[in-house]
């Protein structure tokens, strides 16, 4: 297996609406918030992690695939080529995913993993862009902001349960970077299925309490063929 081409997507995100990363940090200080979002240790400033990405990507073609139920919600794994039942279309489009996004070492695939090559795509960390950060300080706007909210009683209509949520806040900027390996002439199908990934994300949400209205975004490619194939996927075309 050769490779051909190593394909840059490049772009800016832009925030729709406030955005929810989770630093993974329980510790609850004074003053602080019940979520904090992640930020660069040194800047403090907040990005978009490249696996939060790649993660919600890849969730939303299995979701699309169907075979999200056949898995039980697991991660697609090289077995999955093996199951009974698969129609041809989605072995197709298991392999595909599998190709894309790679898979965890299954020795008893090891076949299967030979076949399907090594992980095609690789997201980088997104972080603020340069410009909107001048903007932002030029205005002196505020990379982070805390939302409250609250459970409600129905019966007697009293607010209980308040707690504190960390967002990066509507219209904030980031740099966006994947690459793509090429290494078969069929790869380019792969490449078109990962833009139905992240198409599927920009209709979709990113980060914690999606259903709530968080993490809604917008994604502008800057290669201008690439911006208008994008623009114009769609991605439940029965043809």
């Amino acid at each position: 297996m050769k490779l051909l081409e190593i394909k840059r997507i490049e772009g800016i995100i832009t925030l729709k609406s406030g955005l929810h990363i989770g630093s993974g940090n329980m510790e609850m200080h004074i003053g602080g918030t019940d979520n904090p979002v992640i930020v660069h240790p040194h800047t403090r400033r907040p990005y978009i992690p490249g696996s939060s990405i790649k993660g919600k990507v890849r969730s939303l073609l299995e979701m699309k695939s169907g075979l999200m139920v056949k898995t039980g919600g697991a991660v697609l794994k090289p077995s999955v080529l093996n199951l009974k039942g698969l129609q041809e279309a989605e072995l197709k489009e298991a392999a595909g995913i599998l190709k894309i996004f790679g898979s965890s070492p299954d020795e008893k695939q090891e076949d299967s993993m030979k076949t399907l090559g090594p992980t095609r795509v690789s997201f980088s960390d997104c972080p603020l862009n340069e410009k909107w950060l001048k903007k932002a300080d030029d205005n002196q706007w505020q990379y982070l902001e805390v939302k409250s909210e609250n459970s409600i009683n129905r019966i007697e209509g009293t607010a209980k349960d308040p707690r504190f949520t960390e967002r990066v806040p509507e219209g904030a900027q980031f740099d966006l970077l994947i690459t793509f390996k090429v290494f078969e002439n069929d790869d380019e199908k792969l490449f078109k299925m990962l833009l139905t990934g992240l198409k599927l994300l920009e209709m979709d949400a990113l980060g914690g309490s999606g259903s709530r209205g968080y993490g809604r975004i917008k994604i502008e490619l800057l290669d201008e063929q690439l911006k208008k194939q994008f623009e114009e996927l769609n991605v439940f075309a029965t043809v």
